[in-house]
């Protein structure tokens, strides 16, 4: 039974959390290895200060799916052209990392360690408080004396992976090329409304909604990146069938560093955003604003729910935790009844 046929019914949780004014509005993706795919959509884009409905061809501020469909297939690219090696330090690259102290820990972090979250550095760190200045908070973000503490997931990490992308490349992350259905300087216009941001004053639509890469010109390691779910699905696919990454690089990326860490993705463990009914192999990734992608090599599947629930507010219980878990339970289960082989 083709996609199409049964999508709606895993569609039945978002539907319910819209109906019950939880999220605004939502898209969920599906799509296959052998590139069959199938989308459902329903609400609104935006609710606050008009009303905008969603579609197709909604962009979304992915929020930390930057952090895999950009920055840690970037690294891997460059891994791939021999520019860097996963276990190199990143002062191999950023050579004024913490240069007023040779011996400070941040100049032995690998590349590998901060794709994981194995690092030191703090989960987050309100840089943009301190002004909105892009080169002086990237200087910052590499002078800074950051406390010693136990391995978290940490934007940091990200932050830095960016600047050495930047260096790397000799562009800004802003002006990097992207695949189709991929920007960093989407059109407002077509795209979902994240939240009425007292900091700025106004409600944020067709900009990063995270306030440090908004500080940062737009576009960082850690968030930044816009997408439509067409967008998401051609990623999540090139993955599947292995022509967006090499197999070493497909291998990192499915390798635990941690308990549930791989290379820049989480895997599959038992109460996770992804449901407990994927394959062990199974990652994913979630981003604040709502986003979330997970590709089941094992099923040769791969879903994507894109939801814009910090909008108008973040400061509010959206339920996204229960309504992804509940998401990914249905989706493996129409599959398992439908679809699979």
């Amino acid at each position: 039974m083709p996609l199409e046929s049964w999508i709606g019914q895993a569609f039945a949780p978002a539907a319910a959390s819209i109906g019950t004014g939880n999220i605004p509005g939502a898209v969920l993706g599906l799509v296959t290895a052998d590139g069959k795919r199938a989308v459902h959509w329903s609400g609104a884009a935006q609710i606050q200060p008009e009303h905008a409905p969603i579609s197709r061809e909604t962009w979304f501020d992915l929020a930390s799916l930057t952090k895999v469909i950009f920055t840690t297939t970037r690294i891997l690219h460059l891994v791939e052209e021999g520019k860097i090696a996963l276990d190199d330090p990143l002062a191999t690259v950023i050579p004024d990392l913490r240069q007023y102290d040779m011996n400070a820990a941040e100049r032995r972090l690998t590349f590998r360690q901060c794709l994981a979250h194995q690092t030191h550095l703090p989960a987050v760190e309100p840089l943009y408080t301190y002004g909105q200045d892009p080169n002086t908070l990237r200087a910052f973000i590499l002078q800074r004396v950051w406390q010693p503490g136990p391995p978290v997931y940490s934007d940091i990490n990200f932050m830095l992976l960016g600047i050495a992308i930047e260096r790397l490349t000799g562009q800004a992350l802003i002006d990097q090329p992207l695949p189709p259905r991929f920007s960093f300087r989407p059109d407002p216009a077509l795209c979902a409304a994240t939240e009425r941001c007292t900091w700025r004053g106004r409600v944020i639509r067709g900009e990063v909604h995270d306030e440090n890469a908004f500080a940062l010109g737009g576009a960082s390691g850690h968030a930044g990146l816009f997408g439509t779910i067409d967008g998401v699905l051609d990623f999540a696919q090139s993955v599947l069938d292995g022509s967006a990454l090499s197999p070493d690089s497909v291998k990192a990326i499915r390798t635990r560093e941690s308990d549930k860490r791989t290379v820049g993705w989480e895997g599959f463990h038992p109460g996770w955003h992804g449901g407990d009914s994927c394959s062990a192999g199974t990652i994913g990734h979630t981003g604040f604003t709502g986003t979330g992608l997970w590709i089941d090599f094992e099923r040769g599947l791969a879903w994507s729910l894109l939801t814009n629930r910090v909008h108008p507010s973040r400061h509010k219980d959206s339920g996204i935790l229960a309504l992804r878990r509940a998401t990914g339970e249905q989706t493996v289960a129409l599959f398992n009844r439908h679809a699979r082989p």
